[in-house]
């Protein structure tokens, strides 16, 4: 690290658990961020401020005036331009030493299993199960940690999949893929916006963890948050030896 990196990420290089060489692991790390939304963007801009050298924005919705009280990657300025394309902006200005690539495409199975091989981290910051299932198997196939938020209302949750020690579940093994779950827009039931922020800076502490390898994740626990009372409660999610989608990959 140079002068100028030294200084930016002191604060960081101050904690035991970090130091020089935790912080030079995330200067080297990939985060893949699909979704640039309410989760999305505070996700993806503490990433940014984090220093994680090399950023992949996928989004293929634009900017629209009803997402400004909640998505605060995004600008009135920017309402009809590309959401990857806003974030990546954002980002940059946050840190313009880091690589932001913003993908404005609707990623398909092939595409999406291309972009999680070559990241440390997924961060699924989507807002419907189809897409969620689909990151899922990806990071399953390619054995990569897999970051998940939701949060609807006053109701917000987050967990982390990572199949790497053989013995965590995956994202299926929680909300089976075969089973119908209704999907719930926000431009329907609403939600609160702070919450999304709530959920979305926790996901990136989650993933800097995971890059760094410091402390422990959230494999293996659903952390469930209801902002109306503010209480959370966490509970135990084990493996579905049954799974689908990674019973033949844990064995």
């Amino acid at each position: 690290m140079n002068d100028s990196q030294l200084l930016r990420y002191s604060r960081h290089i101050l904690l035991d658990e970090i130091g020089i060489e935790g912080q030079q692991k995330l200067l080297a790390a990939h985060a893949l961020v699909i979704g640039a939304g309410g989760l999305g963007s505070p996700a993806a801009m503490y990433l940014a401020s984090a220093g994680v050298g090399r950023i992949t924005l996928v989004d293929n919705d634009t900017v629209d005036l009803t997402n400004l009280q909640r998505q605060i990657a995004h600008t009135t300025e920017r309402v009809g331009q590309s959401k990857a394309e806003s974030a990546r902006i954002t980002l940059q200005q946050i840190n313009p030493e880091i690589t932001v690539t913003a993908l404005n495409e609707r990623v398909g199975d092939a595409r999406l299993a291309a972009l999680v091989a070559d990241a440390g981290v997924v961060l699924d910051c989507t807002d419907n199960f189809a897409t969620r299932h689909a990151v899922n198997r990806a990071c399953v196939a390619a054995r990569k940690p897999l970051v998940s938020g939701a949060v609807i209302r006053f109701d917000g949750q987050i967990s982390v999949f990572d199949l790497r020690s053989g013995e965590q579940p995956c994202y299926s093994c929680l909300f089976p893929q075969d089973q119908k779950f209704e999907d719930v827009a926000c431009s329907t039931m609403g939600v609160f916006a702070p919450l999304v922020g709530v959920v979305g800076a926790m996901q990136a502490a989650e993933a800097l963890k995971l890059l760094m390898d410091v402390g422990g994740s959230l494999a293996g626990r659903l952390l469930m948050l209801d902002g109306l009372r503010m209480e959370w409660t966490s509970i135990a999610v084990g493996r579905n030896g049954a799974c689908p989608v990674c019973a033949a990959q844990t064995k």
